[in-house]
């Protein structure tokens, strides 16, 4: 059992690591059996494949928003509706997207992760230009 308090610390704790771009303290919050599930292809089974694939993401992307807006517990299994806002390193280009996601977390970790979200929404938006 999780509760809310417990969540939103979880949760508050992964946006401040994603967006200080510390991946050392963002990768300790999953599971070494981790399943990572997006609508970005295939399943990743084990936190190593799931850091690989967001230390790709760094070298092109620098996350500058994360906002969560509802977190609702239910056992061990956490619902969460969030907005991400990345700037495209190469020419400063905003990409933002809404979505929502379930994790299972156990022993203080994050066991497994679903990631909801429309991939044609992380298209650059011009109006996001950065200043």
């Amino acid at each position: 059992m999780v509760d809310r308090d417990e969540a939103q610390g979880l949760f508050d704790k992964r946006v401040q690591a994603w967006l200080s771009e510390d991946l050392d303290t963002y990768m300790d919050m999953f599971a070494e059996d981790l399943l990572m599930q997006t609508p970005m292809g295939e399943p990743l089974q084990g936190r190593a494949a799931y850091g690989e694939l967001v230390r790709r993401s760094l070298q092109h992307v620098r996350p500058v928003g994360f906002e969560v807006h509802e977190i609702a517990v239910n056992g061990s299994k956490v619902l969460a509706e969030w907005t991400q806002t990345h700037e495209v390193r190469a020419d400063g280009r905003r990409l933002r997207y809404r979505g929502m996601s379930i994790c299972e977390i156990r022993d203080g970790l994050i066991h497994a992760w679903r990631e909801y979200y429309d991939p044609a929404d992380l298209q650059p938006d011009m109006n996001l230009q950065a200043s």
